[in-house]
């Protein structure tokens, strides 16, 4: 029986509503848990919202509401991308659900021979909800008139014995026990480790939060919201007694973004190790999306999100560029220029122009009728190597070498012209084979492109095409230059 595959992204924050980060982010671990179950192995797959903390208790003051009926309200914008984005995740967790709040207390209890209280005296960036060390702090937002200035907090919380940990965790990622992509990122992570992780801070008060998961046996402080967040990976799964969690953990990867590598790659294991279970296997860490060349801020009005595209292009469009055309292992940069030139280019006069051409010939020449398809024999090793290092956009790379190499042989072969010659078993041998090559493509797309892949199958499947399908990527010309607008 083929092992269970877990796989968990990061939950946003429910400060704003979705962006195309959060899009790419949840469509990268889309691709891993649909690939994982054309392999046949039972999958679980967790997603979900974040959402105690300061900066949600007073983005819902400033909107006159409560923070739960402020979280609901976000959380549900969330729930609705991922539908928009055509994502199969098995769960989806909220921070607030009784049964995390109840599970979570469970850990704080199972940790507490490394919990002790202590007094923390230095900044908080609220932005971020994260204790930041003077060696750590923007210069710039020390200054209290800085619109996201640092707060400066004096206040007795519990503590994390997270120095305790730091050599096993060293060990475990030099090892690969606790496997990180890239290794830019490994690289990132051992050097804060070799100069050696200390205790931090896990609580806050209530008389200055109240919007946080009770500390169990103190009702004078909430837990700190990334400290309990984390917790999200294995609350979902029923920690400590439920069955999915003795069948799925550990995780085979987590997905998460380049800025929470600390507390994922250090905080995390630390905390897995302090009860005694096993380290996640990989943890997948992906870059950030720039526009146009700039960072991506809502000060900017830059901010995208995911249906603006989805809505002119269709889901697979978005899934297709966000894939390939962003970086799997640096920084990307979107624009509706790029977008639109990879649509046209690449699916429109690419995979859709195959489809098209291949099918429009059965039917024409041949009455629909495909005959014996024989098996496309391409290597697609690379393939299957590129999706198990994440790299998600070599993987498509290699379907589109073999959807420019069908296009080429249709073009070498000329159907048409053997057609006219009456040549028709060597007819019926060349559109077959281009059919079987439209079905290998379909099957590598499938993780990626699901909608598409069953279209391609639809349409040629059965060995009988009923009449020539719509396009699949029909041409469009959206996107209007700046120096054009009038």
């Amino acid at each position: 029986m083929a092992e269970p595959f877990y796989i968990t992204t990061s939950i946003p924050y429910v400060n704003g509503e979705p962006h195309v980060g959060f899009g790419m982010e949840i469509l990268q671990a889309d691709i891993l848990a649909r690939y994982a179950r054309q392999q046949g192995r039972k999958v679980l797959f967790s997603t979900g919202t974040d959402e105690h903390g300061t900066k949600v208790m007073e983005k819902a003051l400033e909107a006159k509401q409560t923070p739960q009926v402020f979280a609901d309200a976000l959380a549900k914008t969330f729930k609705d991308a991922l539908k928009k984005l055509n994502i199969s995740n098995d769960r989806f967790i909220r921070t607030t659900d009784k049964a995390h709040e109840q599970r979570a207390q469970i850990i704080w209890k199972n940790l507490q021979k490394d919990i002790y209280k202590g007094k923390y005296k230095g900044l908080y960036d609220v932005t971020q909800e994260e204790f930041v060390s003077e060696s750590q702090a923007d210069p710039a937002r020390l200054d209290p008139k800085h619109p996201n200035a640092y707060r400066q907090l004096e206040e007795e919380n519990y503590f994390f014995r997270l120095s305790a940990y730091t050599a096993k965790i060293k060990a475990a990622i030099e090892k690969d026990e606790l496997r990180i992509i890239p290794e830019t990122r490994k690289n990132e992570i051992m050097s804060v480790l070799n100069e050696g992780l200390t205790d931090i801070s896990i609580s806050r008060p209530v008389d200055k939060l109240t919007w946080g998961i009770p500390v169990p046996g103190d009702e004078t402080q909430v837990m700190y919201v990334w400290f309990e967040a984390l917790m999200n990976y294995i609350t979902v799964l029923g920690y400590p007694e439920h069955a999915d969690f003795k069948t799925f953990w550990p995780a085979n990867v987590q997905v998460i973004g380049k800025d929470i590598l600390r507390f994922h790659a250090a905080i995390w294991p630390a905390m897995l190790m302090g009860l005694g279970l096993p380290l996640q296997k990989t943890l997948y860490v992906h870059g950030h999306i720039g526009i146009d060349g700039q960072k991506m801020s809502k000060s900017l009005g830059n901010v995208i999100s995911p249906h603006e595209i989805i809505d002119k292009y269709g889901v697979d469009a978005f899934r297709y560029f966000f894939a390939r055309h962003i970086s799997s292992v640096e920084d990307g940069d979107f624009s509706w220029e790029k977008f639109e030139t990879a649509y046209n280019s690449e699916l429109a006069n690419g995979l859709g122009n195959a489809l098209q051409r291949v099918t429009s010939m059965v039917t024409k020449y041949q009455g629909g009728v495909i005959g014996n398809m024989p098996e496309a024999e391409h290597d697609v090793g690379k393939y299957h190597e590129a999706l198990n290092d994440c790299r998600f956009d070599i993987a498509l790379e290699k379907v589109f070498e073999q959807v420019r190499g069908l296009n080429q042989y249709i073009d070498e072969s000329k159907p048409w012209v053997i057609a006219k010659d009456k040549d028709e078993d060597h007819l019926r041998e060349v559109l077959a084979y281009a059919c079987s090559c439209l079905l290998e493509i379909a099957e590598l797309l499938q993780p990626f492109l699901p909608d598409t892949a069953a279209k391609i199958t639809a349409n040629i499947g059965k060995g009988m095409i009923k009449s020539a399908p719509e396009s699949l990527f029909p041409k469009l010309f959206l996107y209007t230059k700046p120096t054009e607008q009038k």
